[in-house]
C-alpha cells in the first residue's frame, strides 16, 4: 500500500476551517500538495504521510488568508495627501489633479508593490482592486505571490490611461485577455460610481458581464451628495437607476453602501448583491455609518475592507475588523448593535459571489478560498495564541533581512478564539510570497 506524500505539512495548536460555523479543529495538521489542500486531519493520523516539509506550531491558530474586497492597491503613494476634506472637494481639487500629473504604469506598479507588503504583512493573501493600468496592478501582485482581480476601471473622464469609456473597457478587456491564463489573477469589470458613468457606458458592462461572466466592483450610496446629484440628473436615487440598467445581481459588490433606506436594502438581498464596508474610509470622509446590521439580518454578504490609502489608514484586516465591529451607527435601527463579525461567519466576510456557480464556495474574490478544506488552494495564515510574538522564532525576510515579529497577541493565554489577536505573516526570501505557499 501507497504512503500518502504532501509537500507540506503543518501542525497546530488549532485550526479554524470556516466551515462548519464555529469549528475549532484542536491539534490537527493541514497537509498541502501542489499548492492545495491534501488533507486536514488530526495530528496523530498525519504520521502516517511523508512529508517535503514539516512545520510545528504547537501555539498557534492557523485560519485561512483573508481577502480585501476593495482597494486601490496604488494610492500607497497618495497616502497621506489632502486630509481631512469632503469625498468631493477631496477627489475632484486633489486627488484627480494629481493623478492626472503623476499616475503611469510605473506609478501604479510601485505602489501596488508597496500595498502587496502591508497586506501581506496583514495576513491579507487576496485583493479586489479598482485602479487604472490594472495589467501593472497584476504584474505586482503577481510579483509579490498575492492573488488578485484586477478591476477594468471605467470613468466617462479622460486620464492618462484612457480617453472615454470605450477606450476604457477596450484596454481593460486587452489587459483580461493577456492574463485571463495566470493562476493567480482574475478580473472584474469596475465602473467608478454612478455619478462618473453614464448610462451607455453602464448597459455596455451589463452586457460583457453577462457575456463574460465577470463580476462587477462599484462604488454605490457612498455619500448624501451622490444621492443629490442622482436625484437632480436623473430623477431617481443611484440604485433605482442602477436597478433599471440591469447592473444590480449576484455579481455586483456595492462598496461602501452607506445611505440606504430599507426598500434599497431589500433591493439589494432580493438580486444577491453583496456589499463592502469600509469603515474608516467612511469615518475618515464623514460620510456616514453603513448600516451593516441591517444588511446582515436581510442576509447580505458584507466584506470589511481596507478601500485607499489616503482615505482609510492602511490595508491590513485587522484595524478594519475593529473598526467593523463597533457600533453601526445612528439611523440604523438598532441603537448601539454591535454586526458580530466573529471567527464562525468569516466566510460571509469573503466575497464569495459565485460560490454556486463556481465549485462549492472555493470561488471568493480572485478565486481564493475563505475556507480551509481538501482540494482548495492553501491560502493559510497563523497567529500566535500564547500571547508570545506571532512569528516567534521562525521570522520572515524581506530581500534577505529578517523581518521582526509583526504584534502579539492580546488574549493572556492559549486560547482557541481569534478575537482581539493580530497574525503574523511570514514572508520567503524569493520575493513576497507567503511562508504557507497560496
Amino acid at each position: 500500500m501507497s504512503v500518502p506524500h504532501a509537500d507540506l505539512r503543518i501542525d497546530a495548536g488549532w485550526i479554524v476551517p470556516v466551515r462548519p460555523t464555529a469549528s475549532v479543529l484542536a491539534n490537527h495538521s493541514l497537509l498541502v500538495r501542489d499548492g492545495r489542500i491534501a488533507a486536514l486531519l488530526p495530528t496523530l493520523a498525519a504520521d502516517g504521510w511523508s512529508v517535503a516539509e514539516h512545520v510545528r506550531l504547537p501555539d498557534h491558530v492557523l485560519i485561512p488568508g483573508l481577502v480585501n474586497l476593495h482597494t486601490h492597491a496604488a494610492m500607497n503613494l497618495l497616502r497621506g495627501y489632502a486630509d481631512d476634506l469632503p469625498l468631493m472637494t477631496w477627489l475632484s481639487e486633489h486627488i484627480w489633479p494629481a493623478e492626472g500629473r503623476h499616475v503611469s504604469p510605473a506609478f501604479v506598479r510601485d505602489g501596488t508593490r508597496l500595498a502587496c507588503l502591508e497586506m501581506l504583512k496583514g495576513g491579507v493573501t487576496c485583493f479586489n482592486d479598482m485602479y487604472f493600468f490594472p495589467e501593472a496592478t497584476a504584474e505586482a501582485a503577481v510579483e509579490a505571490g498575492i492573488r488578485i482581480a484586477a478591476g477594468l476601471i471605467v470613468v466617462e473622464a479622460p486620464t492618462p490611461y484612457a480617453a472615454d469609456p470605450d477606450d476604457y473597457l477596450a484596454k481593460g478587456l486587452a489587459a483580461r485577455d493577456a492574463w485571463r491564463d495566470h493562476a493567480l489573477v482574475q478580473f472584474c469589470l469596475a465602473p467608478h460610481a454612478p455619478y462618473t458613468v453614464g448610462d451607455r457606458a453602464l448597459e455596455k458592462i451589463v452586457t460583457y458581464a453577462a457575456q463574460l461572466d465577470l463580476p462587477i466592483h462599484m462604488h454605490v450610496h457612498e455619500t448624501e451628495d451622490e444621492i443629490r446629484h442622482s436625484l437632480e440628473h436623473h430623477g431617481v436615487r443611484p440604485l433605482a437607476r442602477l436597478r433599471a440598467l440591469g447592473v444590480l445581481g449576484p455579481n455586483l459588490t456595492a462598496v461602501h453602501a452607506v445611505h440606504l433606506n430599507d426598500e434599497e436594502i431589500d433591493s439589494l438581498a432580493a438580486h444577491g448583491c453583496h456589499v463592502a464596508h469600509c469603515p474608516a474610509s467612511n469615518l475618515k470622509l464623514a460620510s456616514g455609518f453603513a448600516p451593516v446590521a441591517r444588511l446582515l439580518a436581510a442576509g447580505i454578504n458584507v466584506g470589511v475592507f481596507g478601500d485607499a490609502p489616503g482615505r482609510s489608514p492602511g490595508q491590513g484586516r485587522q484595524r478594519r475588523s475593529r473598526h467593523a465591529a463597533g457600533p453601526t451607527g445612528p439611523g440604523n435601527g438598532y441603537p448601539g448593535q454591535r454586526p458580530g463579525f466573529g471567527t464562525g461567519g468569516t466566510h460571509r466576510l469573503t466575497g464569495n459571489r459565485q460560490a454556486g456557480r463556481r465549485g462549492g464556495g472555493q470561488s471568493g474574490i480572485g478565486g481564493h478560498p475563505a475556507l480551509l478544506r481538501p482540494h482548495l488552494p492553501a491560502g493559510i495564515q497563523r497567529g500566535t495564541g500564547t500571547g508570545g510574538p506571532c512569528l516567534g522564532e521562525w521570522p520572515g525576510r524581506i530581500g534577505g533581512r529578517p523581518q521582526r515579529p509583526l504584534g502579539r497577541s492580546r488574549n493572556p493565554g492559549p486560547c482557541p478564539c481569534l478575537a482581539g489577536t493580530y497574525f503574523g505573516w511570514t514572508i520567503k526570501k524569493r520575493g513576497m510570497r507567503p511562508a504557507f505557499p497560496a
